[in-house]
């Protein structure tokens, strides 16, 4: 059994508007909208998954629309920032084209850790950051979307390093290589680089130490908790009862049909997941049709009705259309 944390699986973050992050995702970034469902804790939430052409674990960035919900403050003890991996050093280029013509807040094209970056923010000011995999060994991309307005060789193609803001380093640290097996690969300044598995861009996590700032507070614009990959079930079992026995707070085995789950608090409002790579997204709908419905697992189905009556309604029959 191969039990090795494999890489990123998702982020998953809130927003204001499912709306606007429909449009914004697929629209601008080019990626697809591979499902739309609920939230299986929360029915009046919905739960948006965005990722490349075939909806591969480690390229989707997920959102909830948490009715009411205030916006959040930066800070540390958080998840701050997520990455996605572009092919080259040239497309970021074209990405600071893309978003002049948008009018996306973006910084300017630099380098950390080798490896060339362009920063940029949406409308809830949720933090992204786009990476050049020009560079880069290890685990493998994603495949562009094909219906994306976005040139395939510009295109996003997978979750890169997410950065996670600490105000306790030492401790993250011990999470990371003592308990979940990443290794410290660089730092520079108050950033430090951890690889696990293969490595690269797609197996990355950036801790970052800053005990000068307060705590973030949770809310629309920041990210709710991060997933990391593992092989299959027998192997989730195993991180469960390794975790548990380290006594984390832990939700214990998780189905939530699309991939299995656990989540954990690995230091103060630090929120992690261990998911499955499958079944996948497409084991309830086609490709063809993927995303254009609300989509429930099967212990969600015989709440349809319930559920449709409390969601708002979101349009998204347009989710295979080619992008212009």
């Amino acid at each position: 059994m191969n039990t090795q944390i494999k890489g990123i699986h998702h982020v998953t973050a809130m927003t204001s508007s499912a709306e606007k992050i429909y449009r914004f995702f697929t629209d601008i970034l080019g990626l697809r909208l591979i499902k739309k469902t609920v939230n299986q804790d929360d029915i009046q939430t919905y739960h948006l998954f965005f990722a490349d052409d075939h909806g591969s674990a480690g390229t989707d960035m997920t959102f909830f629309d948490f009715p009411g919900l205030p916006k959040g403050t930066k800070g540390t003890n958080t998840i701050s920032r997520t990455s996605f991996r572009v092919k080259n050093d040239a497309a970021l280029d074209y990405w600071v084209a893309r978003f002049n013509d948008y009018g996306i807040d973006h910084g300017e094209i630099t380098e950390r850790f080798g490896k060339k970056y362009l920063e940029f923010e949406d409308f809830d000011n949720q933090r992204y950051q786009l990476i050049s995999d020009e560079k880069n060994t290890g685990v493998s991309a994603g495949t562009p979307w094909k219906k994306a307005a976005v040139p395939t060789e510009h295109a996003l193609i997978g979750l890169g390093p997410v950065f996670v803001t600490v105000a306790d380093f030492e401790h993250m640290q011990r999470v990371l290589v003592e308990v979940l097996g990443f290794h410290l690969v660089d730092a520079q300044g108050s950033f430090h680089l951890f690889e696990v598995g293969e490595g690269g861009n797609g197996a990355s996590i950036i801790v970052e130490h800053r005990d000068d700032l307060p705590n973030a507070a949770e809310g629309f614009g920041n990210v709710h908790h991060l997933a990391l990959r593992v092989a299959d079930e027998a192997a989730l079992r195993y991180w469960i009862d390794k975790i548990s026995r380290l006594s984390f707070p832990n939700s214990g085995f998780v189905e939530r049909f699309y991939f299995k789950s656990e989540y954990f608090r690995a230091a103060p409002h630090i929120l992690f997941e261990l998911a499955t790579d499958g079944p996948g997204f497409l084991e309830d709908e086609t490709y063809e049709a993927a995303g254009e419905k609300l989509s429930l697992p099967p212990f969600l189905e015989p709440k349809r009705e319930e559920i449709e009556a409390h969601v708002r309604p979101l349009d998204t029959s347009d989710a295979n259309q080619a992008r212009q």
